[in-house]
């Protein structure tokens, strides 16, 4: 970011649909990944829908456009009585990382699990994500569980 532009972290809205739907893309792509146009659809209007306990999104704006994303979702969890929060894709474009946006990103992401009362929010990443991985290290715990998952 240059010294006179601001960096914005506000929920998603239905005007974003084109930029986040690149930038969805992009994180996609950056995991070897892409999805069809239903599933694209169907994620932003759970993203901007209504319901509390769907999916969520907040944005990274810098003069207009949009840089950044985070989707996360509150659930139950066996272990507690309060809900938890799931912190599902996190994505800063390439020449925007380094400057602090996925950082204030989580934090956002924090401090919406903290107003509703979730006392954890977790997520996971690749082993190779490495410079994701310096940004968490300095955020949160690295826990010691590895995932498993129904073969396709």
């Amino acid at each position: 970011m240059t010294q006179d532009a601001e960096l914005l972290i506000r929920p998603l809205t239905a005007g974003d649909k084109d930029q986040w739907r690149e930038l969805w893309a992009a994180y996609l792509a950056f995991y070897g990944s892409a999805v069809g146009s239903e599933v694209y659809e169907t994620t932003f209007a759970r993203l901007i829908g209504k319901d509390e306990r769907d999916y969520n999104c907040l944005v990274a704006e810098v003069e207009g456009e949009l840089v950044g994303l985070v989707h996360f979702l509150f659930h139950r969890h066996c272990w507690r009585v309060e809900d938890v929060v799931y912190l599902q894709d996190l994505f800063t474009l390439k020449h925007w990382r380094g400057m602090g946006i996925g950082k204030a990103l989580i934090e956002a992401v924090y401090a919406c699990g903290d107003e509703a009362g979730a006392p954890t929010v977790y997520w996971l990443t690749q082993d190779f994500n490495t410079q994701a991985r310096e940004l968490y290290d300095k955020v949160a715990d690295v826990t010691p569980f590895i995932k498993y998952q129904r073969p396709v």
